[in-house]
């Protein structure tokens, strides 16, 4: 089997124990930079019979998947498989399969809140200046951290937040009082939690009711000493309005990880604002969360070839393909 892995900008799996394992069974070919056009990625995929991209930085689109006669599976790393056209692949025959990192979000949540609620890089900008800024900080301690989503990465978020000597509210879509009395956290409705709360702390999955889901309405009744943290994904917050209100100081600040559109544009109004944290999706990338991606998705990929489907999201493309 060809298999190819694509986007790996940090060049995180060459070497990696578990490519190499595939290696064994597979021909595996890394691609660690952007194609230039759609037309020379095909070219290059040409042949593939799995391909293992690096999260979402490739759109899986029913043009792109209709090009691959070839190809079978697609061991998407990460929880999520946003950017391919499921229905496409599906009726292609081609299998998606989901591969896990690590807990690398739980951990960026908390760097960006202490970042934010304790000017770190505008005082690090400042002393490279030759200044040394008297700067007033907040602590987590005693204050109250609201969670959209108590999902996997929200759960863990609300453990550390209590070790910090936080209280710890939650809303999700189907979150119960039950339920979040079970995880040691206060169940709120979201206009409740967005009101009463001093942190916000977004983990939802991107999906037709999250999306947008934080509007400008909703975002105005946080606290002027409010913070908002987001390493969900960008389209769950209108991110105008965000800037709307980070610009009034409607609330606090914010820390992002995520946004609509990334690369961030150049013409984004975000980075001028002195009261928000920017980061480029550090949530994911590290050395654990890679080595996770890449050990799930080579087992996938095994366990394909083996005739097994491990974590498939569209189980039923193997049915299509057969019936080719």
């Amino acid at each position: 089997m060809k298999v190819t892995v694509l986007d790996d900008y940090q060049h995180a799996f060459e070497g990696s124990p578990a490519i190499e394992r595939l290696r064994q069974k597979a021909e595996v070919q890394i691609f660690t930079d952007k194609f230039a056009s759609e037309e020379e990625l095909i070219h290059k995929l040409k042949g593939s019979q799995a391909i293992i991209p690096i999260r979402e930085r490739t759109r899986f689109a029913a043009k792109l998947l209709k090009a691959l006669p070839a190809l079978e599976i697609i061991a998407q790393t990460g929880n999520h498989a946003y950017h391919i056209d499921m229905q496409a692949a599906t009726d292609a025959g081609i299998v998606v399969t989901l591969a896990p990192g690590g807990n690398s979000t739980t951990e960026m949540t908390f760097g960006l809140m202490l970042a934010v609620m304790r000017r770190i890089p505008q005082s690090d900008a400042a002393m490279r200046r030759g200044e040394w800024p008297l700067v007033l900080g907040y602590v987590l301690r005693g204050k109250t951290l609201g969670i959209l989503g108590l999902g996997k990465i929200g759960s863990e978020v609300a453990q550390i937040a209590r070790a910090f000597g936080m209280k710890v509210a939650a809303w999700g879509p189907t979150l119960t009082k039950e339920r979040a009395e079970k995880a040691g956290v206060t169940y709120m409705s979201l206009e409740e939690l967005l009101k009463n709360v001093d942190v916000v702390s977004v983990h939802l999955k991107l999906s037709d009711q999250s999306k947008g889901l934080l509007n400008e309405s909703r975002l105005r009744l946080m606290k002027r000493t409010a913070y908002f943290i987001n390493t969900a994904r960008g389209a769950i917050v209108d991110e105008k309005a965000l800037f709307k209100v980070l610009a009034e100081k409607a609330i606090a600040g914010a820390a992002l990880d995520v946004f609509v559109e990334e690369p961030l544009p150049a013409s984004s109004p975000l980075p001028g604002l002195d009261n928000v944290v920017l980061a480029p999706h550090l949530g994911w990338p590290t050395d654990s969360g890679f080595e996770g991606f890449a050990e799930n998705a080579a087992q996938n990929i095994l366990d394909y070839m083996e005739g097994k489907l491990t974590r498939a999201v569209n189980p039923d493309a193997l049915d299509k393909r057969n019936k080719k």
